[in-house]
């Protein structure tokens, strides 16, 4: 490991935070929001948000894919649809990390178009501003990030391995390689 981005205490405080500003968005709404995790990368933080969060909500999940190994192929694909009813309904769009800001750009319009909803909120774990290649803010952010170093931990993976660490952290060569051994057995 070269380096711990963030530590679980640290990760832990940042989606209090981000729970409470949720809270008070929808506090006086007359519709229970729904809280849509990104799969598979946004479960933990996902979990972790609905477990500090003091109100009702419902929650569903979508999964798209845009990434192998540890860069963005440019190219999204639907996994997983919506399994709620969410026209006219206020969706919470929960995200472990924006980059290029493609992906959840194309989820957005996705979901704009097809579901109609009355709102949707952007909320991210970490918004990471180096690789964005389209205009799309997260309108509740847990932490900015000014340099592009690939992360895994927490939900952030490297095909498909280290979901499950509680912190954010940079492999380095040796988790990389022990990593792609480990892939291949």
């Amino acid at each position: 490991m070269k380096e711990i981005v963030l530590s679980n205490e640290e990760i832990q405080e940042t989606v209090k935070r981000i729970a409470k500003e949720l809270e008070e968005k929808f506090k006086n709404s007359d519709k229970t929001p729904i809280f849509v995790g990104v799969l598979k990368g946004a479960l933990p933080f996902m979990m972790d948000l609905v477990k500090y969060y003091k109100g009702d909500l419902i929650e569903d999940f979508i999964q798209v894919s845009s990434y192998e190994g540890t860069a963005s192929t440019g190219v999204i694909h639907l996994k997983k649809d919506l399994s709620t009813d969410v026209k006219d309904k206020d969706l919470v769009i929960i995200e472990d990390i924006i980059d290029t800001g493609t992906t959840l750009s194309y989820l957005k319009q996705y979901l704009q178009i097809k579901y109609q909803p009355r709102s949707i909120t952007l909320v991210t774990l970490l918004d990471k501003k180096p690789l964005r290649k389209v205009d799309l803010e997260a309108d509740i952010k847990g932490i900015t990030l000014t340099k592009n170093q690939f992360l895994v931990g927490y939900g952030l993976d490297y095909n498909e391995l280290c979901r499950n660490v509680p912190y954010i952290f940079i492999p380095d060569e040796d988790d990389l390689a022990r990593w792609n051994q480990e892939l291949k057995n």
